[in-house]
């Protein structure tokens, strides 16, 4: 693993936890902070008579977050170490913030569950676990934080340990850690604590620095954005597809699918844009913004998806989806929607409700609609086919967002399912 290697990560659980502490300290004791932001703390501190800094200033960036001693956004911070660069994203823990917590997780590679050692695992802490489970977040840390208010006792972390990760097994999570901290004193977070010998593990730090993100190598998803028409000095025939390559790579003369047409042909060319205007190149790969030259006239525009011939993503107009429900006003079947999945927008129904998930159980039950931060699994049929994966097999393709056509308010983030 490299030293620019790539970890996004998101941090969950219950109100008082200790999330933007646990970050301000992660921060604080990698030196991934500024001076005047040093010097900004330190004014705070004295401004409210306190001999210590306060860590979770570092994320909780809103005053009126900071007024109410609460996080109520998703705030992203990042930082490096030597072994590799970090994009962290600090969710909120009140259970009406649910779709914040569902927002930052779903970009997350790995995420990192607090739990107060003297509460134990909460109902916000096993919710949050199954809402990254869901989303396919790979790699689960629970830090059991506050140590230092029960003593450091092991039994107390055996106990959480035991109880949570058997709650975490049955949930099917496959990739799971458990480290005791305090956030406030720093023990296990960076640094190894004095105060736990009975500990031999992995710091927070050490987990974040070896956990593989787990991206592979995916089949080309290249969404159309915009198409090149011929500038002065092109071939009158000249047409290129713009658009950022949202997973794989592609070369010129590799085999392509134009979706949802179906065309197949050839990338006669790769061009990219530098200072100097556009440039041929031999590769691309994801996330670079490219224009592709394919090698027959076809007709693509934006929406269409250029694909791996050989591993192409699935068409249809009706697709199964789990939908984070966004929207002050519960979803109604009767009102027409829109679906934004990569550059295509297209008009949509949502046929059934099949179910609704327990975010307390991970049970789901036969629902009587989705109201604000409810989630669910829906029937969608859109006017247009898309060209789409499964959610778990490619995050890219396989999201999408529900837009009310009435209200143009966005209602609900969605994962296909099939």
């Amino acid at each position: 693993m490299g030293p620019q290697s790539l970890l996004r990560f998101a941090t969950a659980g219950s109100v008082d936890d200790g999330k933007s502490t646990l970050i301000g300290r992660l921060l604080y004791d990698s030196k991934a902070i500024f001076e005047d932001q040093l010097s900004a703390l330190e004014r705070t501190a004295e401004k409210r008579g306190t001999a210590a800094i306060d860590l979770s200033l570092l994320t909780d960036g809103l005053v009126a977050e900071r007024e109410q001693g609460i996080t109520i956004d998703v705030a992203y911070r990042y930082f490096a170490t030597p072994r590799r660069k970090f994009i962290i994203a600090d969710t909120p823990g009140h259970e009406q913030y649910t779709r914040n917590m569902a927002t930052g997780a779903s970009t997350a590679d790995l995420s990192v569950i607090l739990v107060d050692a003297r509460k134990g695992a909460l109902a916000q802490s096993r919710r949050h676990a199954i809402i990254a489970n869901l989303l396919g977040v790979r790699h689960l840390v629970v830090a059991v934080n506050k140590m230092d208010l029960v003593d450091y006792a092991q039994s107390v972390f055996e106990e959480i340990r035991t109880g949570f990760g058997g709650f975490l097994q049955r949930m099917g999570a496959a990739d799971c850690v458990f480290v005791p901290v305090s956030a406030l004193h720093g023990d296990n977070v960076v640094d190894r604590s004095a105060h736990m010998a009975w500990y031999s593990g992995p710091t927070l730090l050490d987990v974040l620095e070896q956990a593989d993100p787990g991206r592979g190598e995916q089949p080309l998803r290249f969404p159309v954005q915009m198409v090149s028409r011929p500038q002065q000095g092109q071939d009158a025939a000249f047409r290129g597809y713009m658009g950022r390559i949202e997973s794989g790579s592609v070369r010129p003369g590799d085999r392509v699918v134009v979706l949802p047409g179906g065309q197949e042909t050839r990338v006669k060319q790769i061009l990219a844009w530098t200072g100097e205007g556009l440039t041929t190149r031999s590769a691309a790969c994801a996330p670079q913004s490219v224009t592709l030259v394919l090698a027959d006239e076809l007709d693509v525009s934006r929406g269409d998806m250029i694909a791996a011939a050989a591993e192409p993503p699935r068409v249809a107009r009706e697709m199964e989806a789990i939908v984070c429900w966004m929207d002050n006003s519960p979803l109604d079947s009767r009102r027409k929607y829109l679906v934004k999945h990569t550059t295509r927008t297209a008009k949509a129904v949502i046929r059934s409700v099949l179910s609704r998930l327990d975010v307390n159980t991970a049970l789901e039950s036969q629902p009587d609609g989705l109201a604000l931060n409810d989630i669910g699994r829906v029937r969608l049929a859109v006017q247009t086919p898309l060209a789409f994966d499964r959610y778990r097999d490619n995050r890219s393709s396989g999201g999408f967002i529900l837009i009310d056509e009435s209200t143009h308010h966005t209602v609900a983030a969605g994962m296909i399912t099939g």
